[in-house]
């Protein structure tokens, strides 16, 4: 944990409360609740595990057309969830399910969001390959962490009449941090509610505390800040670029401001990280 995060019951008590009253952050789904008590089991089962989730008829077959889907590339198709979770492991089915129970709570049927979903899925995609690349973080991890990099955003555009606007400005702004331009308008950031979310849906810490930092890149040389927390946020910059580039753009001000550091941190050379980016970019075409 970072040394401000050993600090923050105190200081952010206040200012969470405010947040709290003031954005609709959608409580832990009771789905997540059971299968987060089965995990924290000495032995969690499988069995009892396809058990909680095939309550929902839902998201059990959203959960195997997803495992199912070629960015997993299982030789064998599941079946079952059991089969899934079998296949896949308990783990990386988990965080599947917690990105299905995130969509759900925050657009419902609607899908009015469904571009912010697919890119979520491309970045959540994009930092399982990196973290496998460079073994600097589990799959279920650096999958959760991708799905809910930017899940205080949605939120945020439910909150704020103008904070398209506001996202607007922050994509263009080649100089402030993405989040200074938020907090400048609006007291806040979508980094600051994505990890509160992820702090009352009870996910990992390294995923809150590196959703709270994925924009701030001076944490990337903070030796008091944990490693693990420190590559995700290092891994995102990485896969922003990756993204831009899927989508024909030549540039990314991300990149421009946090592309040095990152492969600082990761003990990467330009030209590594281009290979890896191109890899990665042979990726997102392969596996869709």
């Amino acid at each position: 944990m970072t040394t401000a995060a050993a600090h923050a019951p105190a200081q952010e008590s206040s200012v969470e409360d405010a947040l709290l009253r003031s954005i609709r952050i959608p409580p832990r789904p009771s789905l997540l609740v059971d299968l987060q008590r089965e995990l924290a089991e000495e032995d969690p089962s499988p069995r009892r595990i396809a058990r909680i989730i095939g309550n929902d008829v839902g998201m059990s077959g959203a959960l195997l057309k997803l495992a199912n889907s070629p960015f997993f590339g299982a030789a064998r198709k599941a079946k079952s969830v059991e089969q899934a979770i079998n296949f896949l492991g308990i783990n990386q089915c988990a965080a599947l399910l917690t990105g299905l129970l995130a969509r759900q709570a925050i657009d419902g049927n609607g899908g009015a969001l469904n571009q912010f979903w697919d890119t979520s899925a491309r970045r959540a995609q994009a930092l399982v390959f990196i973290s496998r690349r460079l073994r600097i973080a589990p799959p279920d991890i650096s999958h959760t962490f991708g799905l809910f990099c930017d899940i205080g955003v949605p939120l945020l555009l439910e909150r704020f009449a103008d904070y398209a606007d506001t996202l607007a400005m922050a994509s263009s702004d080649g100089e402030r941090a993405f989040t200074a331009v938020e907090d400048d308008r609006h007291a806040t950031n979508h980094a600051a509610i994505g990890c509160l979310l992820a702090r009352n849906w009870g996910l990992s810490p390294d995923v809150s505390w590196a959703i709270l930092h994925h924009h701030d890149y001076a944490v990337l040389a903070d030796e008091s800040t944990d490693d693990a927390i420190r590559s995700l946020v290092a891994a995102s910059v990485l896969a922003e670029r990756g993204i831009a580039r899927y989508h024909g753009n030549g540039g990314s001000l991300e990149w421009d401001k946090g592309g040095e550091p990152a492969c600082r941190h990761l003990g990467l050379e330009v030209d590594e990280a281009e290979d890896l980016l191109d890899e990665l970019h042979e990726t997102f075409h392969i596996e869709h």
